[in-house]
């Protein structure tokens, strides 16, 4: 062959070569067409309907686990339609042989490795910053959830907790099973006039252990990331979808006993409701009336040896579309909002927490253009005067907008104010007794989704002006396939008091790092694994004198006086059948500022202005999710203050599928401290029952023996789904003195402290 022909070859192979990129290019980045239909589609999981055949097709779906550089290798395809009422889906998730699925009930709201399902994410404003979520899996289990900030922290921004009314059906085959869906206009919140939305579809399949997406994302990102969706581009630009009102009322009937003021039982009939109206398509407006929370599933309990006060999350429907507006401000453990405050006291005897009478509120959220988003909550909660609280008015004002490609800046304004009550009335305001706070945050997100972070800064003031003090602070995440690497850092004021936020410390600043390392090995078993080391450093400007070396060097170097830290040399492995392992070697140090007794249980306490400095191990195991049998078990154990500490917790599961499952959660502490402290075993115990008999009858019974506290809870609780987001709940509450025994029983039942039962209807009407 010649130098000619060579040449030639060659520049054919390289036209060839920039070709086929140039299509395959071209197909990966494009987006889906949605077309109008003219034909009815039957929700029936067959999609033989003449209107599929004319919509366009999402296909040649991604790996994300247990790779991303491959194609899935049980294949999908989204066909994607519409009418004047509803967008429709239908999916059609392929199977290389004849299979069985997973789920763990009939329940709605699914989520995790341990199912088979199909999701759709649609970004209708297109600001890759927030998004809602529909899924349904094999079994016609729905599932609904909104995503916020952009889904970069996975967990924290994807919340499963908003419910709303659409329709789906689906129908299992040999080869493949379909799912057809019809999401209403009014149930999503859009800007009218947008020729095109941002959209992806991924797929769980517990088979292969793989997860899968239609515009691939990579693996070191949350698979709901919204930095890589790809464009939904309709056929003409979509109109505000008309009237689009809810009214939600219920009623409420409970008889209960509170058995140790040895109080008769009280019997109430209670009457409520909230209200959803569209102010547009992209606003919406909250109300509630007497709002009730009875059937809210039970917090789980956990065994309290912190120093601090633990944190619960949000359940509350009233208080969760759109929470980010309101809960994101500030960093874990330095929130300046949280809606728990409102209307949520806790019982010391029984460790749970009790709802406080809320007679009304409003909550306005949403979006007025592209780019800027707003919300405005006021709730009115009563008195009780069983431990003192006055009548509160509570008080949010936020605002959002976008920066940059998908970064934003935000502000908030929290004011609690009191009512005094000297003639009688609740509504007399007394401008005296407030807590406000003012602040403002700057959220980070690249285009690429590789840098993440935030930066705040919150002012609070109230009446006795001694208590005007800030938190500023602030982190920074960097991500790929190989590093992650995150960042942080905070000041806390000592008179920073926002008493309707969470502050889980303040008079301290803190510096963080964690560093890891992944390897993606050729192995046949292993997914991931890689070593990690992170530091946590907390103190402020006290003469603290620690004994520790290093905290005393740190000390010397910075000039402040070292409160805590923690050094952690960390290793983790991570399986392709979604089962995980993490250890940790940590050192920590501990300056008591205030007297404290490490058993928990009330004994004596260790003196303030002592110090420790104890070694343990951390470590976490999670099994196969999507075996019947499955489990978690964890353990921190080592030295503990001026003792010991062994500690094992975890859960244990039996899915019976498809009625349900069963577990039960469990803590084990046994502490060893020199006398006269006290030692102390302390069980935290914790049997489950969650029975599906259908779709749209689900009893759960919650069982939780606290020995910290001597109290054994029991919560059952029966419903009924008779129309969609439409129920009857049947609840049931006991809570009992419990008491661990020496004679080889484990523990004795014994009196009755509260007692409660609830019937309660609700039914959501679209007017």
């Amino acid at each position: 062959m010649s130098t000619f022909d060579v040449q030639k070859l060659f520049l054919i192979l390289l036209l060839c070569i920039h070709f086929h990129l140039t299509i395959s290019q071209g197909k990966e980045t494009s987006g889906i067409e949605i077309r109008k239909t003219t034909s009815p589609i039957v929700l029936d999981g067959k999609g033989d309907e003449p209107a599929w055949l004319s919509a366009d097709s999402a296909d040649r779906f991604h790996q994300y686990f247990p790779y991303d550089s491959s194609q899935a290798t049980a294949q999908t395809v989204v066909r994607v339609t519409y009418d004047d009422e509803f967008i429709y889906v239908l999916a059609i998730m392929y199977n290389t042989e004849k299979r069985a699925y997973v789920t763990p009930s009939l329940r709605r709201d699914f989520r995790g490795e341990a199912n088979d399902g199909v999701s759709i994410v649609f970004d209708t404003f297109k600001d890759k910053t927030n998004a809602f979520l529909f899924g349904v899996n094999p079994f016609g289990v729905q599932r609904e959830g909104l995503i916020s900030n952009g889904g970069g922290s996975g967990g924290d921004d994807f919340s499963l907790n908003w419910d709303n009314k659409w329709y789906s059906a689906t129908e299992v085959y040999d080869d493949r099973w379909v799912a057809e869906m019809a999401i209403p206009f009014k149930t999503i919140r859009f800007k009218e006039g947008l020729s095109s939305w941002f959209v992806n579809f991924y797929r769980i399949d517990s088979h292969y252990a793989e997860r899968s997406s239609w515009s691939p994302i990579p693996r070191q990102f949350d698979i709901v990331s919204l930095a890589f969706n790809r464009e939904l581009m309709w056929d003409q630009p979509l109109q505000k979808p008309g009237a689009n009102i809810s009214i939600i009322p219920y009623v409420a009937a409970n008889t209960s006993r509170d058995f140790e003021k040895d109080e008769p039982s009280q019997n109430n009939l209670t009457f409520g409701g909230d209200a959803k109206v569209a102010v547009s398509s992209a606003l919406n407006l909250d109300l509630t009336i007497n709002p009730d929370f009875s059937q809210v599933e039970v917090d789980q309990q956990v065994t309290n040896l912190d120093r601090f006060e633990i944190f619960f999350p949000e359940r509350r429907q009233f208080f969760l579309e759109n929470a980010d507006l309101f809960a994101n401000f500030g960093l874990d453990g330095t929130r300046p909002f949280f809606s728990r405050r409102i209307g949520v006291a806790s019982n010391a005897s029984t460790g749970q927490n009790i709802q406080n009478t809320i007679y009304g509120g409003l909550r306005l959220s949403g979006k007025i253009n592209n780019n800027t988003r707003i919300g405005l909550l006021n709730m009115q909660a009563g008195r009780d005067r069983s431990i003192g609280l006055p009548s509160t008015n509570y008080t949010v004002a936020t605002v959002q907008q976008k920066i940059l490609n998908r970064s934003n800046v935000g502000f908030i304004f929290v004011n609690k104010q009191a009512f005094q009550d000297s003639i009688g009335s609740d509504f007399t305001i007394s401008p005296e007794q407030y807590n406000r706070l003012i602040g403002a945050d700057f959220n980070l997100a690249t285009a690429d989704n590789k840098w993440n972070g935030k930066l705040f800064y919150h002012y609070n003031f109230d009446d006795l002006a001694v208590n005007n003090d800030g938190a500023i602070g602030g982190f920074v995440s960097y991500s790929t396939p190989e590093w992650n690497i995150d960042l942080l850092s905070r000041k806390v004021g000592k008179n920073y008091t926002p008493e309707v936020g969470f502050v889980r410390r303040r008079d301290i600043v803190q510096i963080a790092s964690t560093y890891w390392y992944n390897f993606y090995p050729n192995s046949p078993t292993i997914q991931s694994h890689g070593p990690g080391f992170d530091q946590d450093l907390v103190f402020n400007q006290s003469d603290v004198l620690p004994s520790d070396a290093l905290a005393s060097k740190i000390n010397d170097w910075l000039n402040v006086g070292v409160l805590d830290y923690d050094v952690n040399v960390m290793y983790r492995i991570r399986w392709k059948t979604t089962a995980n392992f993490n250890i940790r070697f940590r050192k920590e140090y501990t300056y008591l500022f205030d007297e404290f007794d490490p058993s928990g249980t009330k004994g004596i306490k260790l003196p303030a202005g002592t110090d420790y400095s104890p070694y343990m191990v951390v470590a976490n195991y999670n099994s196969d999710a999507r075996k019947r049998f499955f489990f978690n078990v964890s353990t921190r154990s080592g030295q503990y203050f001026n003792g010991t500490r062994i500690n094992l917790s975890g859960t244990i599961s039996y899915r019976y599928q498809p009625l349900g499952f069963a577990s039960l959660n469990f803590t084990y502490n046994r502490i060893q401290l020199p006398k006269p402290y006290n030692s102390a075993d302390l069980f935290l115990i914790g049997p489950r029952i969650d029975l599906t008999f259908t779709r749209d009858i689900f009893w759960t019974t919650f069982f939780q023996y606290n020995s910290q506290i001597s109290n054994l809870n029991i919560n059952s609780r029966l419903q009924w789904r008779f129309k969609p987001v439409s129920d009857i709940f049947l609840v049931y509450t006991d809570n009992y003195f419990a008491e661990s025994l020496e004679n080889g029983s484990f523990f004795r039942i014994g009196q009755p402290k509260t007692r409660a039962l609830v019937l309660k209807a609700t039914y959501w009407l679209n007017l």
